[in-house]
C-alpha cells in the first residue's frame, strides 16, 4: 500500500512539473505586422480616455535557450498613428506631439529580460522624438503554433506605462476639470512573430 501511494505521488509530481511553466521555442522570429497590434490609451479631459494604435511597424525577437539572453527590437512608423479621427491624427503628427517630419521612427530595444515565460519583465530603451528613456514592459507568452504557410509562430502580450512629458510631448490645454490631455500613457501590445518551420527530423 505504501509503495502504491509513493508511486502515485511521484506520477502526480511529475505531471504537475511538466505543466508548471511554458517553454518558448528558441530561434529568430520576425514580427508579423498584419497580426500584431501596438495600442495606447491616454486620459482625455480627466474623466475620459482616447485610444489609438500604430499600424506600420516591424522588428524581430530572438529567443535564446537561456531566456534571460533573449532580445527584441521594434521599429514603429510614427506617422501611422490612428485614433479614428483624421484631425486628431494630424495634430499628433505635428510638432506639438510626435513631429514626424523630424522624427519619423519610434524604436524599442531590449536591455534586460527577467522572469519566466509566464511572467516576464522586459526592460529596454524607448526612443521617441529624439529622447531615449528606459521602459519596463510586463510580458506574457501566450503560446506557439505552426501556421498553414510554413511558419512557426509565437505570440506575446505586453503592457506598460510611460509619461509623455519624458519624451518632449508637452502640448496641452487646461479646462475646468484639469488638462485636456493626461501625461500617463498606457501601452497595450500584442505581438505575433514568425520563423520558417524547422523540418528537421
Amino acid at each position: 500500500m505504501t509503495k502504491l501511494l509513493t508511486t502515485t505521488a511521484f506520477v502526480t509530481l511529475m505531471s504537475v512539473s511538466a505543466f508548471a511553466g511554458k517553454t518558448i521555442p528558441a530561434g529568430t522570429y520576425a514580427i508579423d505586422n498584419a497580426h500584431s497590434k501596438i495600442g495606447f490609451e491616454v486620459p482625455h479631459l480627466v474623466i475620459a480616455t482616447v485610444e489609438g494604435r500604430f499600424t506600420k511597424f516591424d522588428g524581430s525577437i530572438v529567443i535564446d535557450p537561456k531566456l534571460e539572453k533573449s532580445k527584441a527590437n521594434l521599429n514603429i512608423d510614427v506617422a501611422s498613428v490612428d485614433t479614428d479621427n483624421k484631425d486628431r491624427d494630424g495634430h499628433l503628427q505635428s510638432p506639438d506631439f510626435f513631429d514626424v517630419a523630424k522624427n519619423p521612427k519610434m524604436t524599442f530595444v531590449t536591455k534586460k529580460i527577467v522572469g519566466t515565460a509566464d511572467n516576464l519583465k522586459l526592460v529596454g530603451d524607448l526612443t521617441l522624438k529624439g529622447k531615449t528613456k528606459e521602459v519596463t514592459l510586463d510580458v506574457k507568452y501566450l503560446g506557439d503554433v505552426n501556421d498553414p504557410f510554413g511558419n512557426h509562430k509565437v505570440v506575446f502580450s505586453a503592457t506598460g506605462k510611460i509619461n509623455r512629458q519624458d519624451f518632449g510631448l508637452t502640448w496641452s490645454k487646461a479646462v475646468e476639470a484639469g488638462p485636456v490631455v493626461g501625461d500617463e500613457i498606457t501601452l497595450s501590445i500584442k505581438i505575433e512573430a514568425n520563423k520558417p518551420v524547422d523540418k528537421k527530423g
